[in-house]
């Protein structure tokens, strides 16, 4: 592997706390391969985690998944101080990579629009929407 391609840990969501921060506070766009979190992170660079469960299937299956997450990941660089947190589904195993790629960039242009018209992270602060407060 040449220099500057790896996947180093500086660009790695590891641990349980950091995944449920993404969970709990975090944007979750889901797409049709994969469901998306983004969280602010504070970081001077981007990190990916992927959170492939025994329910997506095999080791096999479980790692061609993160293999695909990250190669998506690397390929198209988001913007600094975020976390990405991919879940994928099951057909993410049979998509070709390039169905899977356009929905990744899909799930992320979305989640650029919303923020648009909102604050990052979940609206309010008890995570009810603004129409349940009868606003």
């Amino acid at each position: 592997m040449s220099v500057g391609h790896g996947f180093t840990p500086a660009k790695r969501v590891r641990r349980r706390p950091e995944f449920e921060r993404a969970y709990k506070g975090g944007s979750r766009i889901p797409g049709r391969y994969m469901t998306v979190f983004l969280v602010p992170n504070g970081l001077p660079a981007a990190r990916l985690g992927v959170s492939a469960t025994r329910k997506l299937g095999s080791a096999v299956e479980r790692n061609r998944a993160k293999r695909l997450a990250r190669e998506i990941f690397r390929r198209h660089a988001i913007p600094a101080g975020v976390d990405v947190i991919i879940v994928p589904r099951r057909e993410m195993l049979d998509a070709p990579f390039i169905n899977i790629e356009a929905d990744y960039l899909a799930v992320v242009e979305r989640n650029q629009s919303r923020g648009r018209h909102q604050a990052h992270g979940r609206e309010g602060s008890s995570g009810r929407s603004r129409r349940s407060q009868g606003v």
